[in-house]
């Protein structure tokens, strides 16, 4: 047994002083054993159990963001910054199994959360990191990269942020990015006409001279980008479909199978805890009766258990009923989210025609289960294809058969190749054939799609999860949820690193 709590332990000196030194009489020392039992609760005792290790699929991600004076330019709506942080927000909710570093970066980078899945902490440090105390003007990708090639040599795939840096010499770049066994995907933030920068008191930015300052997109992000065969993405019409773009080039990237090793504790506050209440009860009441107030409180645990059952079992009933308004009413009444519920909503939601709504909740979803996982990636298929993103559903289907061979699954994938090909040829992205096999082969192509219209749709194996029986008896796993942390502001040592070297910089712009 150990104590997770022993700092409450001190409380027991005064306790014992008291339990020794003054009244000698039955019920004052009765007294004192009630409140070292209830110190003893308060200490969380517990019994460890065996580590569990669970092994996962993960991407390293880096996200390196650039704060340098230039991302206020408002060519991108509010402005640069603002739409970054926007981005990375919903990247992270994207991406919520990935081990993600954030770091921040002018002419110095500097790490503001080490590589974690806690999500809630990089979201904190981003909310608190003020860009108005960030006088650096310059953005330098070689000390960036010079940095990260002195992490764990392991593979990592880098979201770079940025509208440039001060180096033209491409090759380096690159050299330093192959040195650090890094993956780029770009999201050049800028114009290449530029926008001129405007200060926290409403006026332009200038320089030395008093020359207006234009920032502009810096020209070698590109190259640089091909060069080491990475993804080059500028800013879409809105955060979230930025977000998601970069989210479809880290899903070509590489993946790790990482192990996860969490250590579970059997809890024993509660013995203590019903040894103090019966000798209180037995102090101060005659009747035993009142125990059954005692009994109950430690049985609303099970009774909340009870009507979590009764719930997902009205739920199932309504599913198979095809009432899928009511069995989503159940589902959402379950108090203990679990993955036989969260399995159930996502279903009812696909069937409701709230696909969106259903990829969201089936990637909330964490399980070990191999047939689960390739459940859920065949599910989000079907939800993609059901929203003609052919593509995104290309991707889940092939994730589907890399976990087992299916045959709904290579059915479906080869419909909706043919559908994004189709859809390519339509918004003018195919590569045109000779005028003379396009003519001899546009009869057949036009009888040949006349004919796969009606086959065009993939089958849908969505909403299982609610019909079968065998499921209703798998084991019920809790997801994990995250708990709110208390927002702390960065000290101003934090922004004192960013702009070190601010005072010396020869090449600011």
């Amino acid at each position: 047994m150990t104590l997770l709590y022993p700092i409450f332990l001190w409380l027991v000196i005064p306790l014992l002083i008291l339990f020794f030194k003054g009244s000698k009489q039955l019920l004052f020392r009765v007294h004192i054993l009630i409140l070292l039992l209830l110190i003893l609760s308060l200490c969380r005792p517990v019994r460890e159990e065996v580590l569990q290790a669970t092994t996962v699929n993960a991407k390293e991600i880096v996200i390196a963001l650039d704060v340098s004076y230039s991302m206020r330019a408002n060519d991108i709506k509010p402005n640069r910054y603002a739409f970054a942080i926007k981005t990375i927000n919903a990247l992270l909710d994207a991406n919520p199994n990935d081990n993600i570093m954030l770091i921040a970066f002018t002419t110095n980078p500097l790490l503001l959360s080490p590589p974690t899945t806690d999500h809630a902490l990089i979201k904190i440090a981003l909310k608190s990191l003020n860009p108005d105390y960030i006088l650096t003007k310059g953005t330098s990708l070689k000390n960036l990269f010079s940095r990260l090639s002195h992490l764990h040599k392991s593979h990592k795939n880098l979201v770079l942020i940025t509208d440039g840096g001060e180096e033209k010499n491409v090759q380096t770049l690159a050299n330093l990015l192959e040195k650090a066994n890094l993956s780029l995907v770009t999201l050049a933030l800028g114009s290449s006409h530029g926008a001129m920068v405007t200060k926290k008191d409403g006026t332009l930015l200038k320089d030395k001279d008093g020359n207006l300052v234009i920032s502009r997109i810096n020209p070698i992000l590109e190259p640089l980008t091909s060069i080491v065969q990475g993804t080059y993405i500028t800013a879409s019409s809105s955060a979230q479909s930025t977000a998601e773009n970069i989210h479809d080039a880290l899903e070509t990237q590489h993946v790790q199978r990482s192990q996860k090793v969490q250590r579970h504790y059997l809890e024993l506050y509660q013995i203590s805890l019903l040894l103090a209440t019966l000798l209180f009860l037995m102090v101060h009441t005659r009747g035993m009766k009142y125990l059954i107030f005692l009994f109950s409180f430690f049985g609303f645990q099970a009774e909340a258990s009870m009507f979590d059952f009764y719930h997902l079992n009205l739920a199932y009933e309504a599913y198979e009923k095809h009432d899928f308004n009511a069995s989503k009413a159940y589902t959402k009444r379950i108090d203990k989210v679990s993955l036989q519920s969260q399995i159930l909503l996502a279903d009812t939601y696909y069937k409701l025609g709230a696909f969106k709504k259903s990829i969201k909740t089936y990637n909330r979803i964490r399980t070990t289960s191999i047939k689960t996982k390739q459940h859920l990636y065949y599910n989000i298929a079907n939800a993609y294809a059901q929203q003609a993103s052919y593509s995104k559903s290309k991707i889940y289907y092939t994730k589907t058969l890399q976990l087992g061979m299916d045959e709904d699954a290579k059915y479906n994938l080869k419909i909706v190749s043919f559908l994004a090909n189709k859809k390519d040829v339509a918004l003018g992205i195919a590569h045109p054939k000779s005028q003379g096999a396009q003519s001899k082969q546009s009869d057949r192509q036009e009888e040949k799609e006349k004919n796969t219209q009606k086959e065009n749709q993939p089958s849908s194996a969505s909403g299982t999860g609610g019909e079968s029986k065998e499921r209703k008896k798998q084991e019920v796993s809790k997801l994990l949820s995250n708990d709110k942390v208390q927002k702390q502001p960065l000290g101003s040592k934090v922004y004192e690193l960013i702009n070190k070297g601010y005072i010396r910089e020869t090449r600011p712009w």
